[in-house]
């Protein structure tokens, strides 16, 4: 009987809430399995639809699920133990659940991006623990898969809080040594050649691990990935902040640091001058203008007031800059995108701050906390 991983039952049809005691991997996995089984299979199903809209072939799904998971046993030989008995837990195969944690790396195999994607703003320029915030955009039939874990120190590292999709690592998170990591897709011309390790395996692996900026650029850097991505990582020890966007793609790594403000902003486009030569930010239109937009208005950031923070993601497509985003009823379902979460990290209490929803929707009685 393998206990102590439940799905919180105070928001059943909206974000699931799963938290975990066990340190043992196989059963830290099987257990978080079991609680979002369910999820699991929604988002498989989610996936394989959307897959095929785009184009991935049916047939590769089982090859690039089996080759994420052999990426991820070279790489981090403890999370692929947890992923086998997530599987297990949820009743799938396993290269079910290589296929869910290499989901942007095979929708990179055909070169698959569409208008819409995340917005990260974090200022480490002022007293007290960083502000960060950001707005998690994806596709709304993904909206039942979303999943908050909370996973007890493994191997003697941190407690890890993320937010993720069920049955995938990691994504948005917060570590209990002070260090989060916020989340942003990037597209790049090395893109799309077989399946390495995927992004969101590197993001967990950083949170377990990583206790400084340094350390979490190293541990991204000794992944082999297939996709681009940005993980943007901000610390806090109680007395001193630091923060970096580390860039990542197959052809290579690179580390942005704020501005002397203290600001460090980041869409969907590479901001370092050598990787941003083979930037396809052609086909992500809003990114550039998202990026202006937050740098705008970045006073809002630097605000002590939290609400204002909000007020800096309220920009829509009529407003020249889609950071809250909205479906459009009509494109095809693959290409519409909406924004599914907004999300903060509350460094001091390691924990994340997040709203069910877009910035637009969000309100001071609206936000919780994991």
């Amino acid at each position: 009987m393998i206990p102590a991983a439940t799905e919180c039952p105070e928001l059943p049809l909206s974000i699931a809430r799963v938290r975990s005691d066990h340190t043992d991997r196989e059963r830290r996995g099987l257990a978080v399995g079991t609680a979002v089984r369910a999820r699991i299979h929604t988002a498989v199903a989610g996936y394989d639809d959307l897959f095929t809209a785009v184009g991935v072939e049916p047939a590769d799904l089982c090859e690039h699920g089996e080759t994420a998971l052999a990426e991820i046993e070279g790489w981090a030989p403890g999370l692929h133990r947890e992923l086998i008995a997530v599987a297990a837990g949820a009743e799938v195969p396993p290269w079910r659940i290589g296929m869910l944690n290499a989901r942007t790396e095979i929708l990179a195999t055909v070169g698959a991006t569409a208008e819409g994607e995340c917005s990260t703003a974090v200022y480490v320029g002022g007293p007290g623990a960083p502000h960060t915030i950001q707005t998690w955009d994806w596709h709304r039939e993904f909206t039942a898969s979303r999943t908050l874990v909370r996973l007890s120190p493994s191997g003697g590292g941190p407690t890890v809080s993320t937010f993720t999709e069920a049955g995938i690592l990691a994504k948005i998170g917060v570590n209990s040594a002070g260090l989060g990591v916020h989340f942003n897709i990037l597209s790049h011309h090395s893109d799309g050649t077989g399946i390495k390790v995927p992004v969101h395996a590197v993001a967990r692996r950083v949170l377990e691990e990583a206790t400084t900026v340094t350390e979490a650029r190293d541990i991204a850097a000794s992944a082999t990935v297939s996709a681009s991505t940005v993980l943007t990582v901000v610390t806090y020890d109680g007395r001193e902040s630091d923060a970096a966007c580390i860039e990542l793609s197959p052809a290579g790594t690179a580390v942005v640091r704020p501005d002397r403000d203290g600001v460090l902003l980041h869409t969907n486009h590479f901001l370092d001058p050598t990787l941003a030569k083979g930037d396809q930010a052609a086909r992500q239109a809003s990114t550039h203008p998202r990026l202006a937009h937050l740098s705008a208005h970045r006073e809002l950031l630097m605000s002590c007031d939290r609400a204002h923070w909000t007020d800096l993601l309220r920009s829509h497509e009529v407003d020249g800059a889609p950071i809250c985003c909205h479906p459009q009823p009509n494109l095809p379902s693959h290409q519409q995108w909406s924004t599914l979460l907004t999300v903060s990290l509350d460094l001091a209490a390691s924990s994340l701050r997040y709203h069910d929803g877009g910035p637009c929707t969000a309100g001071t009685s609206t936000w919780q906390h994991f």
